[in-house]
């Protein structure tokens, strides 16, 4: 049942268009502090804009062919633009050049579906190739290396040794866990892969039934609830399970995920381009692959997973969406390259300013009284002293003198604020002394957030 016919007042994911941002964009994501959208173009740029002034601050013109993925480091100074001319470059919000350049580039042998960070240290990125191989790498010094994370396969012993029983599958999608110590990747062959980031090993083989391709994964902010977008047009929830640390032997577990939760449109039996969840995990978006119109569709998962409502962005068929760090907001793509920024507003209450207001729903003509508004002149019960009078005179003066002063200043409009910190959160199975996670911050990057990012003004730009 659609929840804004329930209860107005309690609605706390996103209902109507705030704002659309003409950005030729193919998809869009928020930062970390969620006060920049990084959008991405097929004619191979990728440009960030501030949500405050709703202008583009940078253009990033780094490859030949269309941006497939894009990324953001922990605290925003990096960004992360990958495409299909092969190659992943990293870029330094914090420099001032002007076009701006890259930090570094990872050439590939085969175009690259999506790559991302890792969410301690943004010298370690994964990445996803169009032919199905997936790689870590890692650039820090004493770590450095590009190795491929391959599923295990298992030697049948009826056709002899050294041969497999089942044919390998293609990876089709690959993240890391919000704690970066796993990573997840989907198969063409309706599997979920585990591997530990430090060792490269796999630690679980999970089946999902009735599934089909795996298309998509997205994680809760706490680590505790995953969603598959599957070949079926059936979005699934599970429970992440906690895994053992590796073995010297290598050993994996496999057996089959249940989903806590299935999401779907038994109506229309549309698919699903994107899904996002809300900051809290409380709300699931999912944005429909509908080629008519622009479909967003929410389920409470507080409420055992219970359709909440349906959002409808117009006639420009959805690409992407994303669901902001911190607030009741959405940020969703259309197929024109307009970015559509959700929000949830709220009834203002004018009774709350004052005790004897109230509020009428319709004009009425007001009265007034003949003395309401008359000036009535008292005497003071004191006399003020005469250098009393003089010493405000010279108060005022000086307050006249500090106001010109700070006028003359010169204001920096080229600089953005420092970037606020993104809230911290208790990551589901992580504990602060464990190796997998202390490998990970060895060797940290510039990522702090004591960076500024400096406005390119439109004219300033030279792409």
């Amino acid at each position: 049942m659609n929840e804004s016919l329930i209860s107005p007042f309690n609605i706390t994911h996103p209902t109507t268009v705030q704002t659309s941002l003409f950005a030729l964009a193919s998809f869009a994501r928020f930062d970390p502090t969620g006060r920049y959208v990084a959008t991405a173009r097929v004619d191979g740029t990728a440009a960030i804009w501030d949500l405050d002034t709703r202008a583009a601050v940078r253009i990033l013109d780094g490859h030949v062919k269309a941006v497939s993925s894009l990324d953001w480091s922990r605290y925003s100074r990096y960004l992360l633009t990958a495409s299909k001319d092969w190659n992943v470059v990293v870029w330094d919000l914090a420099s001032t050049c002007v076009p701006a350049q890259r930090c570094a580039t990872l050439r590939f042998d085969a175009p690259v579906v999506s790559a991302s960070f890792h969410p301690r240290n943004s010298r370690i990125i994964l990445a996803l190739m169009s032919t199905g191989e997936a790689y870590l790498v890692d650039q820090r010094k004493a770590h450095r290396a590009r190795v491929e994370l391959c599923e295990v396969q298992e030697e049948s012993d009826d056709e002899g040794a050294g041969t497999s029983n089942r044919v390998r599958s293609a990876i089709t999608v690959a993240r890391f866990d919000p704690s970066g110590k796993h990573i997840f990747m989907g198969t063409s062959g309706g599997y979920i892969l585990v591997f530990n980031t430090r060792t490269k090993t796999m630690v679980a083989r999970h089946r999902i039934t009735g599934a089909g391709a795996i298309k998509g994964l997205e994680f809760t902010k706490n680590g505790r609830q995953l969603v598959s977008n599957s070949a079926d047009r059936t979005l699934r929830q599970f429970t992440v399970p906690t895994y053992p640390p590796p073995t010297a032997d290598d050993e994996y577990i496999e057996h089959e995920l249940e989903p806590t939760h299935r999401f779907n449109d038994p109506i229309n039996k549309t698919a699903w381009h994107a899904m996002s969840y809300s900051p809290d995990g409380e709300w699931l978006a999912g944005g429909a692959a509908d080629t008519a119109t622009h479909k967003i569709y929410i389920w409470d998962i507080s409420n055992e997973g219970q359709f909440a409502n349906a959002l409808d962005g117009g006639r420009e068929p959805l690409l992407y969406l994303h669901w902001h760090p911190s607030k009741s907001s959405i940020a969703s793509t259309t197929n024109q390259g307009n970015i559509l920024i959700w929000h949830c507003p709220h009834p203002e209450r004018w009774g709350a300013f004052a005790g004897g207001f109230e509020e009428l729903d319709e004009n009425v003509e007001y009265e007034e009284r003949e003395d309401e508004f008359d000036i009535v002149h008292m005497p003071l019960p004191f006399s003020i002293p005469y250098d009393y009078l003089i010493f405000l005179q010279e108060d005022e003066a000086d307050m006249i003198r500090r106001k010109m002063k700070e006028e003359e200043e010169e204001v920096d409009i080229d600089t953005v604020p420092e970037a606020a910190k993104p809230r911290e959160i208790q990551l589901h199975g992580v504990l602060p002394s464990d190796e997998d996670i202390t490998w990970a911050d060895e060797e940290p990057d510039d990522d702090r957030q004591n960076w500024t990012m400096r406005v390119i003004m439109e004219e300033d730009w030279d792409i």
